[in-house]
């Protein structure tokens, strides 16, 4: 009976030990499960991550990108939408690299092996103890090792695609900021320079608050091309070419068209306040001769060094250089035809400062009656006014004449509307379309001044052009301007001495004053080339002399 007792005892002992021996390998196998599927789990979440943000090879389209749609011809940014879109598909990724390895290699492989005594790789195991263990502890062990790591790899991969998403949010915050603080930079510029930008085109004549824009490559228009959901630094076009969305960053060197007409812009513009400067008068009254003689006289006062003064684009250029051509070669220019006129471009320059000014040459019978003033939608724009006065057209002055000037005045052409009835159809549907004539400025050009010198029966316009004008009856045109207008002041200019063959350069000058005293106005330097200041403009010193007939034959209807 004893003997029976020590044996039973051994016994117990013996599976005691196993025991403990069995569930050490239980938890050893746990532990190297939970490190093992811990570090595999988490490698392979990270790597769907890191390969679900994007594809990496160069050149190769993007599917998961929003097509362009048929609005504007650009990719929406990045950072706008796709970057969550694409952190979230990537984050989803990763969890499902989590789940197929914790169910795929490991339960349905490994854990399935152990359970049937086999080894992991599926060889089966030669001793039956040996298969007792793998299907008793080591497979339970290696399953709860198994979702323990799989659960700890879940918990690790969300804290790291937490962190992520913190920092995605600083960038998507950052783009975000960028957009209003872009756009505040360049309206601020804008409204420092006081840069209003104006279609120069007949019939438009819209405010351009952003451009057209197109494209170097595919010629697309781009209408949003400033910061914004397409992007804050670029804008990518449907082409795949980048665009600058600013113009500190170029975007002034893409040709620019008009949001409304689809017209060319100048490139100047948006890069220089505009000045606009309707010249206005009867038909007949010298307008386009004068606006000659301006534009040439803008440029005497560049070769003399006093201003930088270019065409702003080239059918500006054109366009003078036709005018002067024909009147070289007729000695009169014909009158201003068509609708709504287009502007001539100028930039001008003194200093640091710049002027695009924009010279409007409407036909006569634009202002012959209060209607037609009103569908000048250009003149809303106006900065300042030159008002062409040709006094031969009005009923008061030719009373004055005796039969040979009112002879030499008929060849002179003279407008059928006098500088009075001129203003009166005005003046009204100025301050109507502009809401600021008392804050303007006019500068009232008295034209064929050549003609007038040779009148024996007026006086001779002297240094005081606007007393002169009273002399011959017209000073009820000189006391509205100086009470309807901020500013008003005087010339007489010769526009056939300072155009067609043998110009001259002081008269030349001359007609450049009262342009040059409008971008004064606007604050461009050029005091010191406009006279000797007050309401009279200064007289010519020299005059070139041509027989009568000539001269009157040289004033066109325009």
């Amino acid at each position: 009976m004893k003997g029976g007792g020590d044996g039973d005892a051994e016994a117990l002992v013996l599976v005691l030990v196993l025991l403990a021996l069995f569930g050490w390998a239980g938890v050893v196998a746990v532990a190297v499960c939970v490190f093992r599927t811990l570090w595999e789990f988490t490698g392979r979440g990270v790597q769907a991550v890191w390969q679900g943000l994007g594809p990496w090879q160069a050149g190769r389209s993007d599917p998961r990108l929003a097509p362009v749609g048929s609005g504007e011809p650009a990719h929406l940014a990045y950072w706008r939408r796709q970057s969550w879109a694409d952190a979230v598909s990537a984050g989803l990724a990763g969890m499902r690299a989590v789940r197929s390895a914790f169910t795929g290699p490991w339960l349905n492989r490994t854990v399935r092996n152990l359970f049937r005594g086999r080894r992991p790789s599926g060889v089966r195991a030669r001793a039956p103890l040996y298969r007792l263990l793998l299907a008793v502890l080591i497979a339970p062990g290696t399953a709860a090792g198994a979702l323990v790591g799989a659960a700890l790899a879940t918990l690790l991969l969300g804290a790291v695609l937490l962190l992520f998403a913190l920092l995605l949010a600083v960038v998507w915050l950052g783009w975000a900021a960028g957009v209003p603080v872009l756009r505040g930079v360049e309206r601020g510029r804008l409204l420092l320079r006081g840069i209003r930008v104006k279609c120069p085109h007949p019939g438009c004549y819209a405010p351009v608050p952003l451009a057209l824009h197109r494209c170097p490559d595919c010629r697309s228009l781009h209408a949003e091309l400033r910061p914004g959901r397409y992007g804050v630094l670029w804008h990518v076009c449907r082409c795949g070419h980048r665009l600058p969305a600013s113009r500190l960053l170029g975007r002034g060197k893409l040709t620019a068209l008009c949001p409304r007409c689809e017209q060319f812009l100048p490139p100047a513009a948006g890069t220089m306040r505009v000045v606009h400067t309707p010249l206005v008068g009867g038909t007949s009254s010298g307008k386009t001769m004068l606006m000659a003689a301006m534009v040439e006289g803008l440029h005497s006062w560049s070769r003399q060094g006093e201003l930088r003064v270019e065409y702003a684009t080239v059918d500006d250029q054109r366009t003078q250089t036709g005018l002067n051509q024909e009147l070289n070669r007729t000695g009169w220019a014909h009158a201003t035809t068509g609708g709504q006129p287009r502007a001539m471009m100028l930039t001008v320059a003194r200093g640091r400062r710049r002027r695009l000014l924009y010279l409007y040459d409407p036909m006569g019978e634009q202002v012959s009656d209060a209607e037609r003033v009103r569908a000048q939608q250009y003149l809303a724009h106006a900065d300042g006014l030159v008002l062409v006065a040709d006094v031969l057209a009005d009923p008061r002055v030719r009373g004055r004449l005796g039969p040979a000037d009112t002879e030499r005045t008929d060849r002179a052409r003279p407008s059928a509307q006098g500088p009075w009835e001129t203003y009166q159809r005005l003046t009204g549907e100025l301050a109507a379309l502009t809401g600021r004539r008392s804050r303007m400025s006019v500068a009232t050009v008295v034209t064929k001044r050549d003609v007038l010198d040779r009148l024996t029966s007026l006086p001779a316009p002297g240094p005081r052009i606007d007393d002169w004008l009273a002399d011959v009856g017209l000073g009820a045109l000189v006391r509205a301007l100086g009470h309807d207008f901020g500013a008003a002041r005087y010339w007489a200019v010769s526009a056939h001495a300072a155009t067609g063959t043998g110009p001259l350069e002081s008269e030349q000058r001359r007609a450049a004053e009262p342009v040059l005293w409008l971008l004064a106005a606007s604050g461009l330097r050029t005091g010191a080339l406009t006279g000797s200041g007050g309401s009279g403009g200064r007289p010519s010193r020299q005059r070139r002399r041509r027989p009568d007939d000539a001269e009157a034959g040289r004033y066109s209807p325009a």
